[in-house]
């Protein structure tokens, strides 16, 4: 992408997702976006004086090309600065007919504008200092998400909840940078501006927030993304079928033959504001069938990559004896009890009544349910809210982009070799690069230290329009 070489350009775009509908919203943004639209819009109102327009206001008119009038739109101009690009622009509200817009776009392109490449309104915010590089890829985030809390984040990154507290770190270390790169300057004189045990305390201030910003990195990205739920278990005890169940379709085949799901099925459901992304895996057995333990080696891999995990078990099947072995079998699977897990009893409809040695495993968390009849689902959605009713989207400070993580990781660690430098008697110039590199690491995450490269694989990655 090779958008910022253009800048001066006239860019257009559909800002609304392509096919029919009631409306459309073409957006312009560039030096000539004012007079493209003289060139091409007829106000209704005689009173309307397009050359000196009174902007953040719509106009009502038409729009007419070669063969005769267009349609009957909607106009509004804005003016640099106070534009969403930090430049002058202007928006038009057709019909949603894909004909007209074509025919639109296609009026602007013979007036002198060219086709937006992907995020290149906003890859102009940025570089117009409408935002820094972490709102502008929040502003992606804000469009894709799907529940509450992916919003909330999302709105609170682009405000500049993530930038804040990244731009206190690097001032603070950019002070004491400043002064080591000081002493270099009068390194002849054998002088020391910067007070090491300050310099030192700081250093061990700084990697503990970032370590901390580092670890909010699994509760942004299940935010982001979808709280990952392993659903596992022996086969044909009925997990296809609770996922179905879950989310209410016929998702997964449901077989009596064991060993039918043989790879994992994914699906998203949004539950209290949160999105899940429930994992149905391959029957948790030993097997002669090649495929089919394939399949549970891909179990395990998702158990490993899962917050929650739901372990189905079959309780027309259970004895107290089998729930002992059941469990100890369960253990034996999962060793990182750092994750939630809950007990799903199923097939109740079964049983005359729940058996009682099931009492002994309530420190799992049990919940008991008839996936086939989808009965007491409720109780299961209220189980998994109450795993996840500690991630808090609303905190100003949470890591979810993965970029932010790997350039924190970076910054930690060169935070390491400079304090490890100027511990082990390390001469000042050297452990100076490692302070650059910090410096450099933390800075690109806001775009005080960018490159093209970087740029364009991020705007490159937005919807055309925005």
């Amino acid at each position: 992408m090779n958008s910022y070489n253009r800048h001066n350009d006239t860019i257009c775009a559909p800002a609304t997702a392509q096919g029919i509908a009631a409306i459309s919203l073409i957006r312009l943004s560039g030096p000539e976006s004012h007079r493209i639209i003289r060139t091409i819009f007829t106000p209704v109102s005689t009173n309307a004086d397009m050359e000196h327009p009174v902007y953040h206001k719509l106009y009502f008119g038409t729009i007419s090309n070669e063969e005769g009038l267009l349609d009957e739109v909607m106009v509004s101009l804005f003016k640099a600065p106070h534009s969403y690009t930090g430049e002058d622009a202007a928006e038009i509200s057709c019909h949603g007919s894909v004909f007209i817009q074509q025919q639109l776009l296609a009026l602007l392109l013979n007036k002198g504008a060219r086709l937006a490449e992907p995020g290149e309104f906003t890859m102009r915010a940025y570089l117009n200092g409408r935002f820094d590089l972490a709102q502008a890829e929040a502003v992606a985030d804000l469009i894709a998400s799907q529940s509450k809390n992916a919003h909330r984040l999302a709105m609170n990154q682009m405000r500049g909840g993530i930038s804040e507290r990244i731009g206190q770190l690097r001032q603070q270390l950019l002070d004491f940078a400043s002064l080591i790169e000081l002493e270099l300057d009068f390194s002849e004189e054998d002088v020391e501006f910067a007070d090491r045990p300050a310099f030192f305390r700081l250093l061990g201030e700084l990697r503990d927030e970032i370590k901390q910003l580092i670890e909010s990195f699994g509760t942004g990205n299940a935010i982001r993304n979808g709280i990952p739920v392993a659903i596992i278990g022996k086969p044909n005890v009925g997990k296809s079928t609770l996922l179905n169940a879950i989310l209410n379709e016929e998702k997964a085949i449901v077989s009596d033959i064991p060993g039918t799901t043989r790879d994992a099925i994914e699906d998203t459901i949004v539950l209290g504001g949160y999105t899940f992304r429930f994992i149905d895996t391959a029957g948790l057995r030993e097997s002669d069938d090649m495929i089919e333990n394939m399949g549970i080696e891909r179990t395990y891999e998702k158990i490993r990559q899962a917050t929650i995990i739901l372990y189905v078990c079959d309780l027309s099947a259970c004895s107290g004896q089998s729930a002992e072995e059941m469990l100890s079998e369960f253990r034996s699977y999962v060793s990182d009890y750092t994750k939630h897990f809950i007990l799903v009893g199923n097939k109740i409809d079964q049983l005359g009544e729940i058996p009682p040695h099931f009492s002994e495993m309530v420190e799992m968390h049990t919940v008991f349910v008839s996936a086939k009849r989808r009965e007491n689902i409720h109780l299961l959605a209220e189980s998994l809210l109450e795993a996840v009713k500690d991630l808090d989207a609303q905190s100003h400070a949470i890591v979810s982009n993965i970029r932010h993580l790997q350039a924190l990781q970076n910054a930690s660690a060169a935070l390491q070799q400079v304090e490890e430098g100027f511990r082990n008697g390390l001469p000042t110039d050297l452990a100076a690069i490692d302070l650059r590199d910090a410096l450099y690491h933390l800075g690109s995450i806001t775009g005080q230290i960018s490159s093209d490269e970087i740029l364009g694989n991020i705007f490159g990655k937005f919807c055309i329009g925005k």
